[in-house]
């Protein structure tokens, strides 16, 4: 995040002719996965405190767990160089001590969320780095827990004249300067090319081996502002988030593709990780999602990254970035802090049960779908992976399973990312077994709702579901924000997308399928739930009138079909950690079952069971005998699958940051 105004726009991460492109990603199956390591989660963000506002508190619940931390900032941070205080004179700017200040506001921002005093020195060293890079890295231990910040310091973008990030990507032909910050053990300004930079992450995260990247959002939300209003809030010219932002995010998916590819050319296993992409300045435009207690916790954070020039820190150029210190985050009107959402929501993994009563789990590892199996039924033991292809993926996979029993996978694809003039495009694509509990057919690619390369890389995650006459309906949230679905008929042969009307909402569809067989689909907007369905079994879904019982949602719903013909729905609402329930046209808050963010949802016998997170961030389970909490195991990425078993008992079945699945069977 910064306060500087981008005055470039970054309309798409593609354009003129390139010069080179990667190795074409290869989707078949069948290729050796590394796993086993220890784990470790990077980073890759574009200004320093980016995960502070936006990542938090995935960070914080996965560095308290013990797990070491690595970050990348992409920029120096030094916008315009004026590092001003409230209530007092706007001093004289200052690129290298702006830099620098905000470097140590991250120092003091990581040793208080370590639990040591803001003020604990760290260790600062150079690292060289591919192609004769070189980038100041400084270093926290507390214990078994461990911190390492690594600035590249490339120059922002501050304005017509001054190249950054989003240049870097677009023009093949540019070079952009590093900035010296002041009080660095680097001395010495250096220079990046497209090629140099993505070698270099590229590099970092062959020599770390993360098990968890963080990155920010590659295709941020197309969104048409006044020129006037757009600078006020700091976002590139014509979508919601800063050009800084999406141009580190698409330079840190390349790197990630470029990472598996490099690798896997020289014969070695796929590296086995897993990612998460987060939302940036979209939180300003969207129902806030954090309760006050978890925002509290969360904005605490900022404060010792905003310091005061007050503070005797021992860095000369200053104690943080005083343009957002104090309770800035909070009273800021466009509420970055106030929000945290994931680019691709939805299920992490697909949970299917095997003829032998084994459950197998499919989630994306090293951007591409892997299979484990239980070793035996019901034991909670998962055997190795098995690699399926069809990389490089987004985190989040949609699933149905057709009337002859068999499985079909959807994931979102990036069917080309390449930086300095290469094509840039993503498909929905689709993975389907031969034969209940068989092997699968080839990846097949099914298009994008939302045609060009701007607006196709604006889709969101596909959500599935099947209709007791056979017919599998597949949906995405388009470049519009609105909802668009393909129908795949009893033969197998699919329709043309579909626009379904309706009005903006939120990635995170739920779909339910109702006594009388009728598909629900329900999806959170600016103010209300928004409500797809069909008029009688068979037909063709459509629009209808907005949900109006209950508060604005701030989460996706969960929708539960009920025996009486209704569908119920869960979520928080905007800014409240109590559950909402939707039946009927009524809404009630739900004692018991605080928290955070969404809860999943599947219909029992003996009512809905739910899956949610605590304030804490732990999952707790409800059913009918009560509410249960984790409190052991790994850390839980976000979207668990529920999945019932025989006598409806509940399997929890998720992904740790060491990149394997856990399995919570209560």
């Amino acid at each position: 995040m910064t306060t500087a105004v981008a005055g470039m726009a970054l309309s798409a991460c593609a354009v003129p002719a390139p010069r080179r492109s990667d190795p074409a990603p290869d989707p078949a199956p069948g290729m050796p996965i590394s796993t086993g390591r220890r784990a470790l989660l990077m980073q890759i963000l574009a200004h320093p405190d980016d995960d502070l506002y936006f990542m938090n508190p995935d960070t914080r619940q996965v560095l308290d767990a013990g797990t070491p931390l690595v970050c990348v900032y992409l920029t120096a941070g030094e916008a315009d160089g004026v590092n001003k205080a409230p209530g007092r004179a706007r001093p004289a700017p200052d690129r290298s001590a702006y830099s620098s200040a905000r470097h140590q506001g991250l120092r003091q921002a990581y040793a208080a969320l370590l639990g040591l005093d803001p003020f604990t020195p760290w260790e600062m060293s150079v690292a060289a780095l591919d192609g004769g890079h070189r980038a100041e890295v400084n270093t926290l231990t507390a214990g078994a827990r461990r911190v390492e910040l690594i600035f590249l310091n490339t120059a922002m973008h501050t304005g017509r004249h001054r190249p950054g990030l989003p240049s870097l990507w677009q023009d093949r032909r540019l070079v952009l300067r590093t900035v010296v910050a002041e009080g660095s053990p680097l001395t010495r300004a250096g220079s990046y090319t497209y090629d140099g930079l993505v070698d270099v992450l590229a590099g970092l995260l062959e020599s770390h081996l993360p098990t968890l990247v963080h990155t920010l959002d590659p295709d941020p939300d197309l969104q048409h502002s006044t020129e006037a209003v757009r600078r006020a809030d700091s976002e590139q010219r014509g979508y919601s988030d800063h050009a800084d932002h999406t141009a580190a995010a698409c330079f840190a998916w390349a790197a990630m593709i470029r990472w598996v590819a490099r690798t896997t050319a020289r014969g070695g296993d796929v590296p086995g990780f897993v990612t998460t992409s987060f939302r940036g300045y979209y939180n300003r435009h969207w129902p806030k999602n954090l309760p006050p207690g978890v925002l509290e916790t969360k904005a605490a954070h900022l404060v010792p990254y905003g310091g005061s020039p007050d503070w005797d820190c021992g860095n000369p150029s200053g104690c943080g970035d005083y343009n957002v210190g104090g309770d800035r985050p909070l009273t800021n009107r466009k509420g970055w802090v106030r929000s945290t959402h994931h680019r691709y929501p939805g299920a992490r993994v697909a949970v299917a049960a095997e003829a032998d009563g084994r459950l197998a789990a499919y989630a994306v590892l090293g951007l591409r779908v892997a299979r484990w199996r239980e070793t035996e039924p019901g034991g909670g033991v998962w055997g190795p992976p098995h690699d399926l292809g069809g990389g490089p993926l987004t985190p989040a996979l949609g699933s149905a399973t057709a009337a002859d029993g068999r499985l079909l996978l959807f994931g979102l694809r990036f069917a080309a990312l390449d930086g300095h003039g290469g094509d840039n495009e993503r498909e929905v694509v689709l993975l389907e077994q031969r034969a209940p509990g068989g092997g699968f057919l080839p990846w097949r690619g099914l298009g994008n709702p939302s045609p060009g390369p701007g607006h196709g890389r604006r889709i969101g995650v596909p959500v599935a579901v099947t209709a007791p006459d056979g017919r599998i309906h597949l949906f995405v949230r388009n470049a519009e924000k609105g909802l668009s679905t393909r129908v795949r008929e009893g033969g197998g042969r699919w329709s043309a997308w579909r626009d379904m009307g309706g009005g903006e909402v939120q990635d995170g569809f739920s779909t339910a399928v109702d006594v009388e067989g009728r598909v629900h689909v329900y999806g959170a907007g600016h103010h209300t739930v928004h409500h797809w369905t069909q008029d009688a079994p068979g037909r063709g879904l459509t629009a209808r009138t907005q949900i109006d019982a209950g508060p604005v949602p701030g989460t996706p719903p969960a929708a539960v079909p009920v025996a009486d013909g209704t569908v119920e729905l869960f979520h928080r609402a905007e800014a409240r950690p109590r559950l909402t329930g939707v039946r009927a046209g009524t809404a009630a808050e739900l004692p018991g079952f605080d928290g955070y963010g969404p809860v999943t949802a599947a219909a029992s016998p003996n009512g809905p069971v739910l899956v949610g997170r605590t304030g804490e961030g732990l999952l707790q389970l409800r059913t009918a005998e009560g509410d249960l909490v984790r409190s052991r195991g790994p850390v839980a990425l976000d979207g668990p699958a529920l999945h019932l078993g025989e006598a409806a008992r509940p399997a929890v079945v998720g992904l740790g940051p060491d990149a394997l699945p856990w399995l919570w069977r209560p």
